[in-house]
């Protein structure tokens, strides 16, 4: 997915430290877990929920630099997540939202995701490299 122009300032002033604050979201436990452990082993914190309803306090109280969300939650779908985090956040503060999904991975479906507010869409199971990749911008190499 390309990113706008928006995007990229948004990014550039989401660039902060080498270490971040990630909230994986699945229902899946062993796609956290796996995730979990590649992103503190690169040195990350990370957080984690079950729940779509699990997400959004997470991030109010987390203020996660990063968002990896399961479209296909229960509770709550990964769409609506999505949009109410893009409207309860400035550019500024707004994580980078990171989509995974087994099953919504149709490009009508990778629309529906850029339209609610994701920067990135990733199908199950993702390669760690993937994810890595998305996450290397943001990581502030000068420090």
């Amino acid at each position: 997915m390309e990113s706008s122009p928006a995007r990229s300032s948004s990014l550039e002033r989401r660039r902060t430290r080498t270490s971040l604050r990630i909230l994986v979201a699945d229902d899946e436990r062993d796609t956290v877990d796996a995730l979990s452990f590649i992103l503190r082993d690169e040195g990350h914190v990370v957080h984690t929920v079950y729940s779509g309803k699990d997400v959004l306090p997470a991030v109010s109280l987390n203020r996660p630099d990063v968002v990896i969300v399961d479209i296909g939650l229960p509770g709550m779908s990964g769409y609506a997540i999505a949009q109410a985090i893009r409207n309860s956040f400035t550019d500024l503060r707004r994580p980078l939202l990171i989509a995974i999904t087994g099953l919504w991975k149709e490009t009508p479906d990778r629309l529906v995701a850029d339209r609610v507010g994701f920067d990135h869409h990733l199908v199950k199971p993702c390669k760690p490299s993937e994810v890595l990749g998305l996450l290397a911008p943001l990581c502030r190499t000068d420090a």
